[in-house]
């Protein structure tokens, strides 16, 4: 409940967690740890090659690594926002700092995989608290006509985040131990939570707010506790391992997807029922935040997918090491810290659709360019590929990020930066597992079309081998030619079969770009207080 100093335009001050300090001060301080969290989890899968080798585990194994802390970070960060109005907003934040911190510690000291993934599992529910409260401080902090610049912060947290992680990773596990991979967050949260516990305020409104609460006795939500865990922890699970384990034709994902899909149709009636939800999902009568949701997960679609794409394709097409194929997407982290200035300074001015619109088709170009791409690209067409596409996403994260609070209820921004954080995610899980998906088959399908044309009737390939025995191998030696161009069929059809994921990826961006029509009009930094339909 909003107090008596709210004002006209639904923005509480009594909420701020700068207290008396400059609220600039509390962005620095509460991106610190969100940052820490973000990049950790793109340097891990750099590593995974490395930490499987260094604990002799195989490769397959060694990839509960990465879905032990994404099934965790799943769960956690729905009822994050119901944990923090319980636990107290600055407490919860503290502890998963010191969780993620302490668990960072572990990961980096595991003697084994068992360790590691237990430790993954902790570091998981500790990081999946940070991004949601941060949000939330954020838009209860600075008033709407401010909260773009403030989200313009956090769009550098998620955006630049991953961009860095591949090339930091790269670099660690070519040049020290994978251990350091982890062991590098241990300072740093350290640092982070003498940081917040010294400047960051608890306010007394929201203190009130949880003295509310426990007087009138907490009612645990355990049945949508439950529901959330199973529902994104198998749905996390499924777009994980499916690739991996042939998708439907392996029981467990069978097993994983049916236990999903039963979870969160019985969340989506549970919650809606119940009286204290640990998942408000009648927030989403705001068409608005809906809205915001889609455009959110389309986002997290495009950066995580292309994030993973770019690297994996400069590695396994152009021989590129992991550090070299992360500082092709460097001029993309550069283009970004460029961008998010104008990006927060425009949300709080220009009608939000003037700027999810034009964002969202520089995506759109983005990707056709990359369907441009060939094997035989410099590193300079690389970069400017990814540079294209790091100039629009802050134009896609600041405005979505401050559109979404509103015309939500100020009571009611953790449970919103916790859906936001969901949608996200989800959407850069989506993105990476239907990628890895349809690069596979774009594999196959395309080695099999190029193997089709080589063959004795085919004049050029008599020609080609002819030249290549002379070239490559002694008279009469044509193992040798044969094993160079099947070299080359390989690396033409991954080549395609990147093209091809990318060409997809573009006709989803265009297909959800019409959709940020329907919001509200108006600036991204307005709203009120009321619940908009």
């Amino acid at each position: 409940m909003a107090s008596a100093a709210a004002r006209a335009d639904g923005w509480d001050p009594t909420r701020s967690a700068a207290g008396s300090l400059s609220p600039w001060l509390i962005v620095a301080i509460i991106s610190i740890p969100t940052f820490m969290e973000v990049l950790d989890t793109s340097i891990a899968n750099v590593a995974l090659d490395h930490i499987a080798g260094g604990l002799s585990v195989s490769n397959d194994q060694a990839t509960w690594v990465l879905t032990s802390y994404l099934v965790a970070n799943a769960i956690i960060i729905p009822i994050s926002g119901w944990l923090s109005d319980v636990i107290g907003r600055k407490r919860y934040f503290m502890i998963s700092i010191a969780l993620f911190t302490l668990s960072s510690l572990m990961c980096g000291l595991a003697p084994n995989l068992s360790t590691l993934v237990i430790a993954r599992v902790l570091q998981g529910i500790g990081g999946g608290g940070l991004a949601p409260v941060e949000q939330s401080m954020l838009a209860d902090t600075f008033p709407p006509r401010l909260r773009g610049m403030a989200f313009a912060a956090f769009a550098i947290v998620v955006v630049v985040g991953p961009v860095l992680g591949p090339t930091l990773g790269g670099y660690i596990t070519e040049n020290s131990s994978w251990h350091w991979v982890f062991l590098i967050n241990v300072p740093i949260g350290i640092v982070s939570l003498f940081l917040v516990n010294l400047f960051v305020d608890e306010p007394k409104a929201i203190k009130d707010d949880r003295a509310k609460l426990l007087q009138r006795g907490i009612r645990v939500d355990y049945i949508g506790i439950i529901l959330i865990a199973l529902g994104l922890g198998f749905f996390e699970l499924t777009l994980d391992r499916g690739e991996r384990e042939d998708w439907f034709a392996s029981s467990l994902i069978i097993a994983t997807t049916t236990i999903s899909a039963v979870s969160l149709i019985a969340l989506g009636f549970w919650e809606t029922h119940h009286s204290e939800p640990v998942l408000d999902l009648k927030l989403l009568k705001s068409r608005n935040f809906s809205l915001t949701l889609l455009v959110m997960g389309v986002t997290g679609m495009i950066l995580f997918g292309t994030t993973q794409l770019i690297p994996q394709m400069l590695q396994q097409v152009l021989g590129y090491t992991s550090f070299q194929a992360g500082l092709a997407l460097t001029f993309g982290g550069v283009a970004t810290l460029v961008a998010v200035p104008f990006a927060g300074r425009l949300s709080g001015v220009v009608d939000v659709r003037l700027l999810l619109f034009p964002a969202l088709l520089v995506q759109a170009f983005a990707l056709w360019n990359m369907t441009h791409l060939n094997a035989d690209i410099t590193f300079l067409d690389a970069g400017v590929a990814r540079l294209y596409q790091a100039m629009g996403l802050p134009f896609l994260f600041v405005p979505i990020s401050a559109v979404a609070y509103v015309g939500l209820p100020q009571n009611k921004t953790a449970q919103a930066s916790s859906m936001l954080n969901v949608a996200r995610n989800l959407g850069g899980s989506i993105g990476i597992s239907a990628s890895q998906t349809m690069l596979a088959s774009g594999l196959q399908r395309h080695q099999s079309d190029l193997v089709n044309g080589l063959n004795p009737l085919n004049p050029n390939y008599n020609d080609w081998l002819a030249k290549a025995g002379s070239a490559f191998g002694g008279p009469g030696d044509t193992i040798t030619p044969l094993a160079v161009l099947y070299s080359q069929v390989q690396r033409q059809a991954a080549m395609l079969a990147f093209l091809d994921v990318f060409h997809s990826l573009m006709v989803v961006v265009l297909c959800v770009a019409p959709v940020v029509f329907f919001m509200r009009s108006g600036k991204s930094g307005g709203g009120g207080g009321g619940m908009a339909h």
